[in-house]
């Protein structure tokens, strides 16, 4: 079954988490990046670089939140859905079983169509499985990439007073010293900005 098979929550942070890919530098200024580098070659240019938690952002990112929480209460919604009918016919085609085993049908016309509208319904079932694996897996899409869209023009306009050279996810580090750990700062910007919007 599709729908059961559906990647829950956590696997959408790691989605996320992936997107901040997208993000991996924002420069503070117009320069292009040769220019960039030659400045880094001189001692008196030291490149300035900060680092994010995208994946301890987005517990903590209230958009995040909120739009996960709709994701998974709309994913039990369509589960529920797809079970109760599941259900239903798992029932009727016991009943169906059962009554053909005890000849309780007056003709054999009428199991054949009894039989036909449970292939019917089994049909159905398959459908609403893909059709509702689709559907979240649509929402999922857009919500990973209004979650990257809104923190992606948010640290343009942090960077744009911070002047970064390099705004890099962790997730793409091996190693980075904890002072140039932005995440709190990010995630505190990225939540007044969002209280802003929603008053």
């Amino acid at each position: 079954m599709l729908f059961m098979k559906n990647p829950n929550i956590v696997n959408i942070v790691l989605a996320l988490a992936v997107a901040g890919l997208y993000i991996i530098y924002f420069t503070g200024n117009n320069k292009d990046k040769s220019s960039q580098a030659d400045q880094a070659k001189g001692s008196n240019n030291p490149l300035k670089i900060a680092y994010v938690k995208m994946d301890s952002m987005l517990f903590t990112y209230e958009l995040a939140k909120k739009l996960n929480t709709e994701f998974s209460e709309k994913k039990e919604s369509y589960r529920k859905e797809y079970t109760d009918k599941r259900i239903k016919f798992e029932r009727d085609a016991a009943t169906f079983q059962e009554k053909v085993q005890r000849g309780g049908f007056l003709t054999e016309e009428r199991a054949k169509q009894e039989q036909e509208r449970l292939v019917g319904a089994q049909q159905e079932i398959q459908k609403l499985d893909y059709d509702l694996t689709q559907k979240l897996s649509e929402m999922q899409g857009q919500i990973n990439q209004q979650i990257v869209d809104s923190i992606s023009s948010y640290l343009k306009s942090f960077n744009a007073i911070k002047k970064y050279d390099f705004i890099l996810n962790s997730s793409g580090m091996l190693e980075g010293s904890p002072q140039h750990n932005i995440t709190k700062e990010v995630t505190q910007g990225l939540n007044d900005r969002y209280r802003s919007l929603t008053k």
